[in-house]
């Protein structure tokens, strides 16, 4: 939603994607070691985070851990389901990158559909050109 920059609940009419599920292990332990209006930026910023994982990877780093900049700070927390359905605790989302080819991973198909309505509200959208 935030690269295809909808905003508007009825856009998402025409969305529909797969969603698969893979296990990858612990986490890369790298963070990366850029500002945060780099990491969490727009696409302004896109050349910047490219430039710092090709460095890591000829480096030798297999991946990396970083903060999402798809969602808005504390809007990873999701829902419980606990005589209905309610808001879990607060998080930030994380984004886990892992270079190369994979065949130790194992994934499967989880489902196909559309976002929730709800899912505009956690997305930090690409802020509007001046």
């Amino acid at each position: 939603m935030r690269h295809e920059e909808i905003t508007d609940p009825a856009d998402l009419e025409g969305v529909d994607r797969a969603l698969w599920c893979v296990e990858i292990g612990p986490p890369p332990d790298l963070r990366p070691r850029l500002r945060r209006d780099i990491l969490q930026g727009d696409l302004s910023s896109y050349a910047a985070c490219r430039r710092f994982a090709a460095r890591v990877r000829r480096g030798g780093a297999v991946g990396l851990t970083a903060p999402s900049a798809a969602l808005a700070e504390g809007r990873a927390g999701g829902f419980v389901v606990d005589g209905g359905e309610k808001s879990a605790k607060a998080k930030d989302g994380r984004v886990f990158v892992l270079f190369g080819r994979r065949s130790d991973l194992v994934g499967w198909p989880a489902g196909t559909g559309r976002p929730r309505v709800g899912l505009l509200e956690r997305v930090r959208h690409f802020r509007a050109a001046s």
